[in-house]
């Protein structure tokens, strides 16, 4: 096992790491806070699976600035290959070195000339390789964020560098690192994630937060809301997220992260509380699906009446 990065053996135990990840405006849970510490201690990889919007993405932003570390960011989506993840040769700086050499009349050494195309200033390095170049001056965090998306053959390809976090270059040979990245796989469920995957890593399920816990998240995204409306927002986020609650059966119902954009919405539009007619205004910001949006509508004020948990005043 790698060690783990020299940032991470400073933090005692989870309850520290809940207070660094709260320094950088993230409320990390007692599981989400245990989580990153025993990722960080043991050097394992973090897979965390949840829902859109429950904040998989910011804990991993938050972890690196706990850890003071820099963070690299691999996006998958369908069809994302090695290639993509991994380094590119930089072909039109190739074709220009080619040019200037043989007009320098350098043309006629052709295995020199040739040599000289494969060299690492050519190298165009993706996010798996400057993870493990960064190694070099210290730890950083690594996050192939909705792993999900991707496909199976990017799936193996993975769990073989997890395993080795070494990339072999064959002009360049292999690149190993010397401090193994902190790493964050996330994944929105959209489809199942092979078992050796999981079994490489530590896992974490995020949940949607309780009330009192998004009311918390909401006041520290957005300090100048008023009190009322924060509390209104959040039980109508916890209203549309449980269909016994409200009858609703949504397509997608809205995260944290869409409960903190409808809030800020509503305070571009000047309200202070939540009510019917400006709800309606920027619900564009809380739901993103027609047929939800429709449905929220047609029962907007039964929504709202005499649920919003507000405090008086």
């Amino acid at each position: 096992m790698a060690d783990a990065p020299p940032a991470a053996e400073s933090i005692t135990g989870p309850d520290e790491f809940a207070r660094r990840l709260d320094e950088h405006d993230y409320l990390a849970d007692d599981g989400a806070a245990t989580a990153c510490f025993l990722a960080a201690r043991m050097a394992r990889p973090l897979f965390l699976e949840g829902d859109a919007g429950v904040g998989k993405t910011e804990l991993a932003k938050a972890l690196a600035a706990a850890l003071g570390a820099p963070l690299i960011r691999l996006q998958c989506y369908e069809g994302i290959d090695a290639a993509q993840a991994l380094y590119d040769w930089d072909y039109p700086r190739q074709l220009l070195h080619l040019r200037a050499a043989q007009a320098a009349g350098a043309g006629t050494d052709a295995e020199r000339l040739e040599s000289g195309l494969y060299d690492r200033r050519f190298l165009l390095a993706r996010p798996l390789l400057r993870a493990l170049e960064a190694g070099a001056a210290g730890p950083c965090v690594l996050l192939v964020d909705e792993i999900d998306r991707a496909d199976d053959e990017f799936e193996a390809f993975l769990l073989e560098f997890l395993s080795d976090f070494a990339i072999s270059i064959p002009e360049l040979g292999t690149v190993r690192t010397d401090t193994p990245p902190v790493t964050v796989l996330t994944s929105n469920r959209t489809r199942e994630v092979h078992d050796a995957l999981k079994r490489r890593c530590l896992y974490h399920w995020m949940p949607n937060p309780g009330f009192d816990r998004e009311v918390a998240i909401i006041r520290r995204r957005l300090p100048d809301a008023a009190d009322r409306l924060v509390h209104q927002v959040a039980a109508a986020g916890q209203r549309l997220r449980d269909p016994a609650d409200d009858g609703l059966d949504l397509v997608k119902p809205p995260g944290v992260a869409e409960t903190i954009d409808w809030t800020a919405a509503l305070i571009a539009l000047g309200a202070r509380q939540l009510d019917p007619d400006s709800a309606a205004r920027s619900l564009g910001a809380l739901i993103k699906h027609r047929e939800d949006h429709d449905a929220v509508r047609a029962r907007l004020r039964t929504l709202l009446d005499g649920h919003d948990r507000a405090p008086a005043g």
